[in-house]
């Protein structure tokens, strides 16, 4: 499931463990790694508390679909993560 870290987002802020990129098409051709597009799906590891009068709706746990280009890229203990503000999360799937 979910990750532990030890960081805590503020404000609305949540962090992504981002889903492994795609090894194969469904036709069953290898992509190789120059070709992989970025994941636009992970789960969340740790979400703000939100907003004056607008909390967090995310929770740990949650799998949800992201822009292509959203949040920053961490790294912490090791592990890649996105950090990205709730309104750059499209849905919880």
């Amino acid at each position: 499931m979910a990750n532990k870290v030890n960081v805590t987002p503020l404000h609305d802020r949540v962090i992504v463990k981002p889903a492994a990129a795609e090894e194969k098409t469904a036709g069953g051709i290898i992509i190789p790694d120059t070709a992989k597009e970025k994941p636009q799906r992970g789960t969340v590891i740790a979400a703000g508390p939100g907003k004056k009068d607008e909390p967090v709706t995310v929770k740990e746990g949650d799998t949800v679909l992201y822009g292509k280009y959203a949040g920053t890229e961490i790294s912490i203990e090791g592990d890649d993560f996105l950090i990205m503000r709730e309104s750059d999360i499209l849905a919880i799937v």
